[in-house]
């Protein structure tokens, strides 16, 4: 499982935390109606505005490449299937979760995710690529413009790989000629935050912290995280001392004589790797307050970290299905 910490915790997630705490042809939502008649689309061309600048969209693209962090997720949200997906949690086959998996008809081209390959992503041809959850970089933009319109992070974005759920979903949307959809998924899914948070009203009392572990390391992340935001947006407070600890960044490392930072009212750590039972033994770990309290909550479903871990609208709603009733449990012991 490869649920994301930054790039020494391994580089395998989005920001695996810069990347770890942080994976046949044609757009399903595409129409080639107006390319066969020389016409251009409905609603094109349209201007994306993008920290790196405006990008002028000129037609529905037929062959999109999704490599941000769940890009390839908030385009089959929408209807349309990338030909290439950076395949940053380590799925391979379709490079999504199976939450969205079965959205492809046929396997994209999986591309690598922190140092893209010029060429692989060239040959696929794309009329656009999403980068719209990435490391923020000039140097990363300036190695994909060449190749097609980049779509990156919209403006205000200054936290890497901190493009909200939210943020992605419009930015895509826009791109694909797809914005009602778009926000149709926005309002569905914040009116099911609203919803639960009306059913649990005994989250907003309580603070909470979500870390990860990677080899021997412990992380934490913070708000402008979609793991944190998730918390946030169900009313949890999320502990202050770990976002000034961040500094800016969207996690913050803990050495082993930190990890008691993580102590919340409420605290969820999963492993990225197969060492659950690491967590479940670490002694400093369980010695914390709200373990020893029985509010530590350690993710040993895979599927559900890397769900949790998604920020897509697709993948965040398979993880409140399980994790909701996760939290309830552990504050009715």
């Amino acid at each position: 499982m490869n649920s994301g910490l930054p790039a020494r915790f391994g580089l395998v997630a989005a920001g695996a935390l810069s990347t770890v705490l942080l994976a046949a042809c044609g757009g399903g939502g595409s129409d080639a109606s107006s390319e066969s008649s020389g016409e251009t689309a409905e609603g094109f061309p349209v201007t994306v505005e993008t920290i790196f600048g405006d990008v002028e969209i000129e037609d529905r693209p037929e062959n999109v490449v999704a490599l941000g962090w769940s890009d390839a997720e908030a385009a089959l949200a929408l209807g349309v299937q990338p030909v290439g997906v950076a395949d940053w949690q380590g799925y391979g086959g379709a490079g999504v979760g199976p939450w969205a998996a079965d959205l492809f008809d046929s396997e994209p081209v999986l591309l690598d995710t922190m140092e893209p390959n010029v060429e692989a992503i060239a040959s696929l041809e794309p009329d656009v690529l999403l980068d719209t959850r990435s490391d923020n970089s000039d140097e990363r933009h300036g190695l994909l413009e060449p190749i097609a319109p980049v779509v990156g992070p919209p403006p205000g974005v200054e936290v890497t790989y901190g493009t909200t759920w939210q943020q992605q979903t419009r930015q895509v949307a826009q791109v694909v000629g797809e914005q009602e959809r778009g926000e149709e998924l926005v309002t569905e899914l914040e009116d099911r935050f609203a919803q639960l948070r009306e059913e649990n009203p005994e989250f907003a009392d309580l603070t909470i912290a979500v870390g990860a572990y990677f080899d021997g390391q412990y992380g934490a992340y913070v708000p402008g995280d979609t793991r944190a935001d998730v918390l946030t947006d169900l009313g949890f407070e999320y502990k202050p001392e770990l976002v000034e600890m961040a500094d800016g960044a969207f996690y913050a490392d803990l050495s082993a004589e930190r990890v008691e930072e993580l102590d919340a009212d409420l605290i969820i750590v999963f492993p990225i790797g197969d060492v659950v039972e690491t967590l479940n033994e670490d002694p400093v770990l369980q010695g914390i307050g709200s373990a020893e309290a029985g509010r530590l909550i350690v993710l040993d479903d895979p599927e559900l970290a890397n769900a949790f871990s998604s920020g897509s609208t697709l993948g965040i709603h398979h993880a409140l299905d399980e994790i909701v009733p996760l939290l309830q449990e552990t504050l009715e012991d």
